[in-house]
């Protein structure tokens, strides 16, 4: 793996945690926007357990993201991450993940309808700005 650009990639999901997730529903893709947490290049959403989202990634667990370009035109990074999604409901993670602003959704990290989406990335595109072709991580 090419250290450089790893590191490129934790600090671009350092600095945006806002992106987009595709999940395939129906055989066609499903894009929604979701705030996006990370441990190394792992990520991990809140979501409500009742989601459509949820349904979607226990039917076909392939997922696309997209994170970067945050009002800043074409100009800056962004990455496009294929992974492989599974539900986490451990506590540990939990609370370690919950966020205030999760509260519009659920109230707390007890919450029992709280998940996390966990994304394990199978290839990691990095582009320094639109238009530059990708630095490509395959893990």
């Amino acid at each position: 793996m090419n250290e450089q650009v790893k590191q490129k990639v934790i600090r671009l999901l350092d600095q945006h945690q806002v992106g987009t997730l595709a999940t395939i529903r129906n055989g066609k893709p499903f894009s929604r926007f979701m705030l996006f947490f990370h441990e190394d290049l792992t990520l991990y959403a809140a979501t409500n357990k009742h989601t459509h989202k949820v349904e979607d990634i226990e039917e076909n667990p392939n997922v696309h993201i997209l994170v970067g370009l945050e009002g800043n035109g074409f100009s800056s990074s962004y990455c496009e991450i294929e992974a492989k999604a599974t539900l986490e409901d451990s506590k540990e993670l939990r609370s370690k993940f919950w966020n205030d602003q999760l509260k519009e959704w659920m109230s707390g990290p007890e919450d029992p309808n709280y998940l996390l989406l966990k994304m394990t990335p199978s290839i990691i595109r990095y582009f320094d700005q639109a238009g530059d072709g990708p630095e490509e991580l395959t893990l």
